[in-house]
C-alpha cells in the first residue's frame, strides 16, 4: 500500500519540475488586472538569454549593460516553435557600467542596478483595459529598489518606441540571444 501512495507523489513532483509552463510563469508576475511585478528569484529560476551593452556615443565607454532572463522552458519552446509562446516572461536588468583600463584593454562591467524591464507574451489580449498590454505583450519598467511598482503608464508611450526596429521579430531583438539559436548539442 505504501508504494501506491508514494509513486503518484513522486511522479507528480517530477512532472511539476520537468514541465514548467509559460502560463504558470505569467500568473506569477501579474495580477488579475494585468499589473506586473518582477518575479522573486528570477536569477536562479529563469534561463539566462544574454547581455547587451548600450554604447555611449560620446566616448569609449558604455552607458548601460542589460542582462536578460527568460521564464523556464522558454529556450526549448523558442527553438521548437520559432517564437515565444504565450506566457513567456522576459526580465531585463539594467545596470550602469564602469569602464576600467586593464592589462587586456578597456573593460566594462555592470556597476549599479538602474532597474528592470519586463515583458510578458500575451497574444490573446488578456488585459484590454490595461494600457501596459498590447501588440502581443505586457510591458513595464521598474526602478531599482521597487520590483513591485512600475513607473510605466502606457506601453505605446513608455516602451514601444525602443522596440519598433524589432517589430518583425515580435518586438524582441532575438538576434542577441544565442541560446535561442544554438543547436541543442552546443550548449
Amino acid at each position: 500500500m505504501k508504494a501506491v501512495y508514494v509513486v503518484p507523489f513522486i511522479a507528480f513532483g517530477v512532472a511539476a519540475q520537468v514541465l514548467p509552463t509559460a502560463v504558470s510563469a505569467q500568473e506569477s508576475v501579474s495580477d488579475a488586472q494585468g499589473n506586473l511585478h518582477i518575479p522573486p528569484g528570477y536569477r536562479t529560476k529563469y534561463e539566462f538569454l544574454g547581455s547587451w551593452e548600450i554604447a555611449d556615443t560620446t566616448g569609449p565607454s558604455a552607458k548601460q549593460m542589460h542582462n536578460v532572463y527568460a521564464s523556464p522552458g522558454t529556450i526549448a519552446a523558442f527553438r521548437r516553435e520559432g517564437h515565444f509562446p504565450d506566457g513567456t516572461v522576459l526580465v531585463k536588468e539594467l545596470f550602469a557600467t564602469e569602464t576600467q583600463r586593464m592589462t587586456t584593454g578597456n573593460v566594462r562591467h555592470a556597476q549599479k542596478l538602474v532597474g528592470w524591464f519586463e515583458l510578458v507574451k500575451d497574444s490573446k489580449n488578456s488585459h484590454p483595459n490595461n494600457k501596459l498590454w498590447g501588440d502581443g505583450w505586457g510591458w513595464s519598467f521598474f526602478p531599482a529598489g521597487n520590483p513591485e511598482k512600475t513607473t510605466s503608464t502606457d506601453y505605446v508611450k513608455d516602451c514601444k518606441g525602443c522596440h519598433t526596429p524589432a517589430q518583425k521579430t515580435d518586438w524582441i531583438y532575438v538576434q542577441g540571444y544565442t541560446p535561442l539559436h544554438e543547436a541543442p548539442g552546443n550548449k
